[in-house]
């Protein structure tokens, strides 16, 4: 209906009752689409990603507080808490930022890096020493493939606040990771 309705009211108008149409703005013709709010693809897939990868190694560092038997992974594991706490909060504006939905597009996904819901459950279940090896091993594994995905967004992403945030991740997780293993060296 509504094609026969335009047709009937475009027939309806002589050359004489047309508009001019608009000036053709100056300048060369827009090339490609228009820049997307959320960056590329790569800028996308790595904030989606960072934001579950730490949610859920805070989740198991939160555990520590009750179950190590190491008062210095205990307080190791405070201070990177606090740190992806507040890494959290930033990668969660540039998600919102960019326009992403909030949902979880990883859950269930097991991949390097991601403390799992099963590695919370044996955790749970882990005190003393068995909590603090599975502490470190899933932790440490988090932190180096966290950096490694960061780094590939420092190179691969088009987002400069995206690029930033990676950047400064990957400077953390440095830091991070040699706090842990001189705790390792020093007995811990």
């Amino acid at each position: 209906m509504l094609p026969l309705i335009l047709a009937t009211g475009l027939t309806s108008c002589n050359a004489s009752d047309a508009p001019e149409p608009p000036p053709r703005p100056a300048g060369p013709p827009a090339s490609g689409p228009a820049p997307s709010r959320s960056g590329d693809p790569t800028d996308s897939a790595w904030v989606q990603l960072m934001i579950p990868m730490d949610d859920q190694a805070v989740a198991l560092l939160a555990m520590a507080e009750r179950r190590t038997a190491d008062p210095r992974l205990r307080s190791w594991a405070t201070r990177l808490r606090t740190a992806q706490d507040a890494e959290l909060t930033a990668l969660r504006g540039l998600r919102d930022r960019m326009g992403l939905p909030a949902t979880d597009v990883h859950a269930g996904h097991n991949m390097p890096g991601m403390v799992t819901a099963d590695d919370l459950v044996e955790a749970r279940a882990a005190e003393g020493d068995a909590f603090d090896r599975l502490l470190v091993a899933q932790i440490r594994d988090h932190l180096r493939q966290s950096a490694q995905v960061s780094r590939s967004e420092t190179t691969a992403g088009t987002r400069a606040d995206a690029k930033e945030r990676a950047k400064a991740l990957v400077t953390a997780r440095e830091s991070q990771l040699a706090d842990l293993d001189a705790l390792a060296v020093n007995g811990g």
